[in-house]
């Protein structure tokens, strides 16, 4: 058996184009699509097999050029230069050629094999306008092929189109190189035979690009030339006099000129294709009159406000039906255990420690989904972008760059990603600024515990209650933006150009495709981290083991058991939770409690919720798993750990429950997204998030809950 042929194929494209629709069709895989940059920060890689070729599919990083000013152009040229993919297929959204076609023409200067893919191919139909495919084939010199991504049409022909290009280069490889007028071809070709001359000097960079890279002025390509050589003097002589030659003959800089002769390149080849029918339509034109509305200065706002109401109420008010099911298992699996399992020590930790910790925090993946189901329809349809579009005139009116809004409406979703979306901003204070206002986002681990002791204490309005927690920490990150651009990140903000893509459909299949990754990752959770902290939580809540109480439990129950009347049964439930409680207490966890009880007891917190949030430090999550364990929900069927909580044994008044769900909202987050900040802006900033969100968690709880102390009294 001969092994398969390998070919190695990079995706290319700009912002909105569907590159990561036409990988996932490719591939099988299923990132992330969404309607705004930055979401494929870091190239991503699928493999599957067509026609006796084993092919590595690279999704590149969205990029509207090939410069080497942002993290994505420079991540996207370097694997393209370094790596050498066998094909470059580069996604063009079929209804903005004109701005899809620039990173086309770089391709060819790159002189890479080149496959250029005419994705969403149905909307550039609809539109009433004609291209002539063939022709423009014979312009470029690369094979072009239609696709319809998110149905998946033509996509088996993409790849075929890049086999053939592979089987037989001489065929179909014919760039035409690009021309940038006399004044610019004349210096370039000289420029070009001095390179090729010199191969050391190139590397792996193509003599021709190379020379149009330096006219540009690419610092990285400069790079090439600082090494005391004669013929590395002899081409900065060269690159000196040619720009001065440009700068004479056009009255413009070589790197303008270069740029305008690429738009003459491709407004030329638009002429000579496109035909526009009788009636043509313009198909941003319906999506401009709802921009009217949604992005109007004065109505968007309140809007988007709604829409996010209704997204947070259908949440909690749909979820809850799914919630009591999945919570009615979780008893009846609890009392199995209790019943078949004998009385011991290995008993209790599968019931109290794995089923009342696991179970107390699974019950909320029916929210999860919904929450991100309605997240996937916002994004899909474009309206994400456009939520994009009124945050940055509001994070501008704060001193804040308007690019930063799209690390932190990723930071919804998890704070990881979101962190590493910063690598999209080209100034390192935007970027240590925006990963210290990252955490105040409301990820999706943080919900659970929101919707626990929302429906807890506060059923009526649990929706809302929610939903506020995100408008308070989007708030937050408003003011503590402008606070620190203030003071420790002086700089003027840059403009922010942000596109808005037609109004979708969103497909059935994407939607449930974005839903089920996010339950995915919900309940790999469940069996890793949360089931390991729940386990370690019942060891430490279990020993050591109390032989002492305060008082005699089991003579006092055993005698109210021999009464038999519903009033001693009463007392006897009471008993119990006393005698568990003392137990807890004087555990290894309870003394870690009562030894943080001093810090948190201004705020209304028991030190059962002290426990609660340190264990939260692993990930947000665990904070609902820990108070399953601390109170014991596995032990009984009947009473779910909403009305554990909300009893008044427990201690907690509502008061202190909403001080300690803005507790959960503000404060570090979890380790995971800690080694991520280290990572992303150094140790020192690492230690200043976590100061900084523990200080302000303790003072907005402290404040909330002192102020609110007067209202009641």
């Amino acid at each position: 058996m001969t092994d398969k042929k390998i070919l190695r194929i990079a995706l290319a494209g700009n912002p909105n184009s569907g590159k990561t629709t036409i990988f996932n069709a490719m591939t099988g895989a299923r990132q992330k699509v969404g309607n705004y940059p930055g979401v494929t920060v870091e190239k991503k890689m699928g493999h599957f097999e067509r026609n006796g070729y084993s092919i590595e599919v690279v999704d590149l990083p969205g990029t509207y050029s090939l410069t080497a000013y942002s993290i994505e152009e420079r991540a996207a040229r370097s694997y393209i230069i370094d790596e050498r993919p066998d094909v470059v297929i580069h996604v063009i959204d079929s209804g903005n050629l004109a701005r899809n076609l620039y990173l086309s023409v770089q391709l060819i200067e790159l002189g890479v094999d080149l496959v250029l893919d005419l994705n969403m191919w149905d909307e550039f139909e609809s539109t009433g306008v004609e291209l002539d495919i063939e022709k423009l084939q014979t312009l470029t010199g690369a094979p072009i092929v239609t696709t319809v991504g998110h149905r998946g049409d033509g996509v088996a022909k993409l790849v075929d189109a890049a086999i053939a290009l592979v089987e037989n280069r001489e065929e179909h490889h014919r760039h035409v190189p690009v021309s940038y007028g006399s004044h610019v071809d004349d210096v370039l070709l000289e420029l070009t035979d001095l390179l090729k001359a010199n191969p050391e000097l190139t590397g792996d960079y193509p003599p021709r690009w190379m020379a149009i890279k330096l006219l540009e002025d690419d610092p990285r390509v400069l790079e090439k030339l600082k090494r005391e050589s004669e013929a590395a003097r002899q081409v900065r002589e060269l690159v000196s006099r040619a720009e001065t030659h440009i700068q004479t003959a056009t009255g413009s800089d070589p790197e303008k000129v270069i740029s305008e002769g690429r738009y003459g390149y491709i407004q030329g080849a638009l002429r000579e294709t496109l035909t526009e029918l009788d009636d043509p339509i313009d198909r941003m034109e319906s999506s401009r009159r709802i921009d009217n509305v949604l992005t109007n200065r004065f109505l968007g706002y309140p809007i988007f406000l709604i829409l996010m109401w209704f997204l947070f109420q259908a949440t909690f008010t749909l979820g809850a039906y799914p919630m009591e099911w999945i919570d009615s298992f979780v008893g009846w699996l609890s009392n199995g255990a209790t019943s078949v399992l004998p009385p011991s020590l290995l008993t209790d930790l599968i019931v109290d420690g794995v089923i009342g910790g696991v179970g107390s925090v699974i019950i909320f993946l029916p929210n999860i989904m919904i929450l991100f189901f309605g997240i996937a329809v916002l994004e899909d349809t474009g309206y994400m972008a456009r939520a994009a579009f009124l945050m940055d005139r509001l994070m501008h009116a704060v001193g804040l760059h308007g690019k930063s809004f799209i690390p932190l409406l990723v930071g919804f979703g998890c704070s990881v990603p979101a962190i590493m979306a910063t690598r999209t901003l080209e100034s390192r204070k935007d970027r240590i600024l925006t990963v210290l206002l990252v955490p105040l986002m409301s990820c999706s681990a943080k919900l659970p515990v929101y919707i626990l002791i929302a429906g807890a204490f506060f059923a009526e309005q649990a929706g809302s209650i929610v939903f506020l927690m995100y408008v308070v920490g989007v708030i937050l990150s408003l003011l503590i933006g402008r606070l620190f651009s203030r003071t420790l990140f002086r700089s003027a903000a840059a403009p922010f150009v942000m596109e808005l893509p037609p109004y979708r459909v969103p497909t059935t299949k994407g939607l449930f495709i974005h839903m089920w990754e996010r339950a995915k990752i919900y309940l790999q959770k469940m069996g890793g981290i949360i089931l390991i902290a729940s386990i370690i939580l019942w060891f430490l809540g279990v020993f050591p083991k109390t032989t002492e109480f305060s008082q005699d439990y089991d003579a006092e129950m055993k005698t109210l058991m021999a009464i038999g009347s519903a009033e001693s049964i009463e007392q006897v439930e009471v008993l119990a939770t006393m005698r568990a409680a003392e137990e807890i207490g004087n555990s290894y966890i309870g003394a870690a409690g009562k030894a943080i009880e001093p810090l948190i007891r201004p705020l209304g917190f028991t030190w059962e919720m002290g426990v609660s949030l340190i264990t939260g430090f692993v990930a947000k999550e665990v904070v609902v798993s820990t108070m399953g364990v601390l109170y014991q929900v596995g032990t009984d069927s009947e009473d779910s750990l909403a009305t554990a909580i909300s009893a008044p044994e427990s201690r907690i008044t509502p008061l202190a429950a909403f001080g300690f769900m803005l507790f959960v909202l503000i404060y570090t987050p979890c380790v995971v997204a800690v080694m991520a900040t280290r990572r992303e802006i150094g140790t020192l900033w690492m230690w200043f998030s976590i100061l900084y969100q523990f200080a302000l968690a303790w003072l907005v709880s402290f404040g909330v809950y002192r102020i609110g102390l007067l209202f009641i009294t």
